[in-house]
């Protein structure tokens, strides 16, 4: 299972909310009169920033961010905000994709950095349209359509004045993730999103053969056998030598097959944005 159905399933299914994105992050700016703290400890937890909507109607848009510490597989709430509450999303960026945003809210303001651009893209993209079908629901049941409000050829056109709501401004972020182009370039940052995690989960495996290797021969020099141990520990040692080329061998096959996709992946990105271009 991966992280993002494990929050769905602990932290918003129990609360009859629907999860549509969430992203590893943590933060860009040290917070004021806390940095001797983090100076003197490491992170030793996992923040994640995750954008849900509720199930009960009117339907309600939230910010949640949720944390796990390290070595365990416990999940934790810590603050929430609803669109309402966020002001502003700024992309940093409007250029290229870079990992960096901001959310600033009526209280406060939180500087980010997701694990990849890939991430951020997909998570600014999906806030950007939440938003914007909140906000129109929003206006939509403030002024209801009626029978007399129909225009009748010729007469003056009469303007309501209504308390319209501070909607939420999106800066410094690229077109294509506001475009009409939404749902390619979905496609591309979910692959992007999977073949940057599976990169990232092969290098923790690449240094273990050589962490067997050099516990092996510790072993071996602490010992003094007799003549048939050493042929036995010998035969163990083909054994695991064997053992760790084919494992090498294997991570050498894994490593190309991540280089195709990775190369699949761009020529589809570049053939999707010049199909949208195109289109517009």
């Amino acid at each position: 299972m991966n992280i993002q159905s494990a929050i769905s399933r602990e932290i918003f299914a129990p609360r009859d909310e629907k999860l549509l994105v969430a992203i590893e992050v943590r933060r860009r700016m040290k917070r004021k009169g806390l940095s001797f703290l983090n100076a003197s400890r490491k992170r030793d937890y996992l923040t994640y920033l995750c954008l849900s909507v509720t199930n009960s109607r009117p339907a309600q848009v939230l910010i949640t961010k949720v944390k796990r510490y390290r070595g365990t597989r416990q999940l934790a709430k810590r603050s929430q905000w609803s669109v309402e509450q966020l002001r502003q999303v700024n992309g940093i960026n409007p250029e290229k994709d870079t990992p960096e945003f901001d959310l600033v809210f009526d209280r406060t303001t939180d500087q980010w950095v997701a694990s990849s651009a890939a991430e951020k893209c997909m998570f600014v993209q999906v806030l950007y349209h939440a938003c914007q079908n909140y906000w129109e629901a929003k206006l939509a049941q403030a002024n209801p359509a009626s029978p007399g409000d129909q225009k009748i050829p010729g007469a003056p056109e009469i303007k309501k004045s209504h308390g319209a709501p501070s909607q939420t401004n999106f800066v410094n972020c690229q077109q294509k993730l506001m475009g009409d182009a939404c749902s390619v370039n979905m496609v591309i940052y979910r692959c992007k999103i999977f073949l940057n995690r599976m990169k990232n989960s092969m290098t923790p495996n690449q240094g273990r053969p050589q962490r067997e290797a050099v516990k092996a021969s510790r072993s071996k020099s602490r010992s003094s056998p007799s003549p048939p141990a050493v042929r036995k520990m010998g035969n163990m040692m083909r054994r695991a030598s064997q053992v760790l080329s084919e494992r090498g061998e294997r991570l050498m096959r894994a490593d190309d097959k991540t280089s195709h996709l990775l190369h699949g992946a761009k020529q589809f990105a570049e053939a999707a944005q010049k199909l949208a271009l195109k289109q517009i």
